[in-house]
């Protein structure tokens, strides 16, 4: 039987002469880190005190005992990053091999070898600029040499993360030994029709060259099969009756099946392949129609709006992202309603445990190629290197019933199209060979039971533009860096695969990572820790559409009202854009917000904040995503009333509908019935003497729990009434009772303490009501405290 040793103490790193221990898995930054040599590259300015580490060359050592009882032994990396040489006997010992891709594994012979393996890293900036002048120039939207290298694009930085340029043994490493045969590659093709499951099992055998008779075996779901290796492969095929589906969340169970595949020779066992899989199908519908081109999941046969979130590397070292943060932040997102998530093109194929907890939570995803915002070279080796990552990964990822898409590549048809690519390239490759050609060919002859969609944003084809709004997936970008979000409303798109606003994270964690500044939206580390081109001044003219905001803009002593101002305008931002894309339904069908998480503490378009915490959107999200939805929507020059409902059963709400002054006072108020199907969306027309006028009014509509609210000026023209309310604690919680109409009040729970979360994120309450929020982590509650830590829409000075 196969046997394994894994390689993961007793490595160092080489530095400045000595020998510093090393973490496996880990990068030359952590093991610096680790070492004191470096400052934590997190906090203040330190990013750039420790660019030099990107820069240099990098040696790795361990030593290796290679012999056993065994016919053959192989070492075997599952990545390495990047560009590196693997040597036998020390630095100057037998060559192993040379790697360029962060993306691959990686196997060599090592039977009967031992002594010190060196793993010597030459500079990604080195590796890549070496391409870069053999190839020439090739335009890409940050002044980084990503795209001549096949590793993680963000290490070179981004909008929202850090340039901390990566090197090292990233993922596992370990000896394998082993003799007769092993198996080296198990490709499943598990579908199903009127409940009848069928795993299809093609294996491929590496043999230690003795020509013996091999048995394949597999097991699912109490049925077993059996097939020969001819030669170097054999398939085993497995029909499983009466399988129970795989859902996403909110449409049914997240029925899983262990699988087993076993391959014997003639004294028994020699390996065994374990996976987890789920029976479903998935289909993307791009037909056309009277609204353009659509981009409808269809899962098991529903049609559905996708609510998803847009997920990048979880940490710039992605290496520290253990089993367990996965879960937690999945689960979250999970939490939020969102039953999507889509693997950005600027960062890497996840690790299993990301796909593990994707498939039991319910939650989609959409895998992007690692390709992102440039001009990719297509020329050998890189292309070679691309198709081998590719096979590689499909097959890797195939089990999970989770996976629903692949896509070719993150805005790079579009950056052809609009960014001035086609004239800088003059005929020079860029990637749409392998977005249109090569890519669509791998995932056609190894997972045709999946969809391909060669970009986002992309229109099915160059007949139309890539971002053109009428046809397959649109980015909405246009509003963040240009209108106020009210110009989501604007347009109806097939399907929304990006659009966000910026907000800083949570308090504790600007105060973490700030240590000891007198924190301003413009002082030295809170730039610093702004990312985006001109990021402070659209999020300042992004207020000043909705807020005022003081003559000369904020500063340091106000820090606390900007700070909850702009993430109050997140929220209220994404909200725009996802109640009225959900009302469009079946029109639009599906929105991805950018962006659920963050790589390190920064201000940023994401719901949780570099350290975990969550901000408002967050909250915001868990009712934008819930199945039943309330909106209040301007259209044909009134109101609208849309009940959104994505259960599988009708909804007939009984709807009451109250015209208010701020002051508290009803104007006029009615009851309304309507009745939206399964996984429809129903709709009524507001009455015109129930329509707010002015600056003074608003509208109220409640239903089953669910409340909208519509003001129809911004809230620096309303007349909002100094906000009065009572605040009582109890262990666990925070109620407060509304005097006046309290707008938007907020819990900042981390300001009572690091570790505190509330359960509860923006709240509106009219006069008389009362919101209690829970609160955990907060182990001295007081009135007082709570207070100094709740926020809300202030009258205008």
């Amino acid at each position: 039987m196969l046997d394994v040793t894994p390689l993961a103490e007793g490595w160092t790193l080489r530095h400045e002469g000595a020998a510093l221990p090393a973490a496996v898995p880990g990068c030359v930054h952590t093991d610096l880190l680790a070492a004191g040599v470096i400052p934590d590259p997190f906090l203040g300015r330190n990013e750039t005190e420790v660019a030099w580490v990107g820069r240099r060359d990098w040696t790795y050592g361990i030593d290796v005992t290679a012999s056993s009882g065994h016919e053959r032994t192989d070492l075997v990396f599952d990545g390495l990053d990047t560009a590196a040489e693997i040597r036998l006997g020390g630095p100057d010992g037998q060559l192993l091999g040379s790697v360029q891709n962060m993306h691959r594994s990686y196997r060599f012979d090592v039977t009967g070898l031992q002594g010190p393996l060196s793993v010597r890293f030459t500079s990604a900036y080195t590796a890549a600029e070496a391409v870069r002048d053999r190839l020439g120039e090739r335009p890409n939207a940050y002044p980084e040499p990503f795209q001549y290298l096949r590793k993680m694009a963000c290490s070179f930085g981004w909008d929202w993360g850090p340039t901390l340029v990566t090197a090292g043994i990233w993922r596992p490493v370990r000896l394998e030994h082993w003799s007769t045969a092993r198996i080296a590659r198990v490709r499943p093709l598990v579908t199903v029709e009127h409940g009848l499951g069928r795993v299809e099992l093609a294996v491929e055998a590496e043999r230690t060259g003795v020509e013996a008779d091999l048995v394949l075996e597999a097991r699912v779901g109490g049925v077993r099969a059996s097939a020969a290796v001819d030669g170097a492969s054999g398939v085993v095929r497995l029909e499983v009756p009466d399988v129970e589906l795989w859902w996403p969340r909110g449409y049914g169970e997240q029925s899983l099946y262990e699988i087993e595949l076993t391959l014997s020779g003639a004294h028994g066992p020699l390996d065994v392949w374990r996976r987890r899989i789920g029976f479903r199908t998935v289909e993307l519908d791009t037909s056309a129609d009277d609204h353009g081109t659509g981009f409808t999941f269809v899962v098991n046969g529903e049609r559905m709006f996708a609510r998803g979130v847009n997920w990048i590397p979880d940490d710039v070292f992605p290496s520290r992202i253990t089993r367990e943060r996965y879960r937690e932040r999945l689960a979250r997102a999970a939490g939020a309603g969102v039953d999507l998530v889509r693997i950005w093109g600027g960062g890497i194929y996840e690790s299993e445990d990301f796909y593990d907890a994707c498939d039991e939570l319910g939650l989609m995803v959409w895998q992007d190629f690692p390709f992102a915002c440039a001009a990719y070279p297509e020329e050998q080796p890189l292309r070679g290197e691309v198709e081998a990552e590719a096979r590689e990964n499909v097959v890797r990822l195939m089990p999970h019933p989770s996976l629903v898409l692949w896509n070719g590549n993150n805005e790079n048809l579009w950056g052809f199209r609009d960014w001035g690519w086609e004239r800088r390239l003059a005929g020079d490759s860029w990637g749409e060979g392998y977005y249109l050609g090569l890519l669509p060919r791998v995932v056609a002859e190894l997972d045709p039971t999946r969809p391909y969609t060669a970009g986002s944003p992309w229109s099915g084809s160059w007949d139309h533009h890539p971002n053109d709004p009428a046809h397959g997936t649109h980015h909405s970008w246009e509003v963040w860096n240009r209108d106020d979000y009210a110009g989501y409303r604007l347009q109806v798109p097939r399907f929304v695969a990006e659009f966000g606003w910026q907000a800083p994270p949570a308090y504790a964690t600007l105060r973490r990572a700030l240590p000891g500044e007198r924190l301003a939206p413009d002082s030295p580390g809170m730039l610093h820790h702004q990312k985006a081109d001109d990021g402070n001044g659209k999020l300042e003219r992004g207020l000043a559409r909705h807020f005022p905001v003081p003559q000369g803009g904020f500063s340091a002593g106000d820090f606390d009202r900007w700070h909850y101002l702009t993430q109050v305008n997140q929220a209220r931002a994404v909200a725009a854009g996802i109640e009225h894309w959900r009302s469009h339904w079946p029109v639009c069908a599906g929105t991805i917000v950018w962006q659920l998480n963050d790589c390190w503490p920064v201000t940023s378009w994401a719901a949780i904040d570099g350290d975990g915490r969550t901000k408002p959107l967050y909250h915001e999200l868990r009712r934008l995503y819930a199945d039943r939805l309330l909106t209040l929507q301007p259209r044909g020059g009134g109101l609208v009333l849309a009940a959104v409902n994505q259960t599988a059963d009708t909804w007939t709400p009984s709807l009451a509908l109250r015209r208010m002054s701020v002051d508290g006072t009803v104007v006029a108020e009615a009851s309304v019935g309507l009745s939206a199907a399964a996984r429809t969306v129903a709709e009524v027309r507001v009455e015109r003497e129930l329509e707010p006028v002015g600056p003074k009014e608003f509208l109220v509509a409640d239903a089953d729990g669910l409340r909208a609210l519509h003001f129809p000026v911004p809230d620096r023209e309303v007349p909002y009434p100094r906000p009065e309310f009572e605040v009582t604690v109890a262990p666990g919680a925070v109620t407060v009772t509304a005097h006046t109409l309290v707008r938007d009040l907020l819990l900042q729970a981390d300001r009572l303490d690091p570790g505190a979360e509330a359960d509860t994120g923006l709240v509106t309450l009219l006069p008389g009501e009362q919101v209690t929020m829970g609160v955990r982590g907060w182990e001295t509650p007081d009135a007082a405290t709570a207070r100094s830590a709740l926020y809300c829409v202030e009258p205008t000075r």
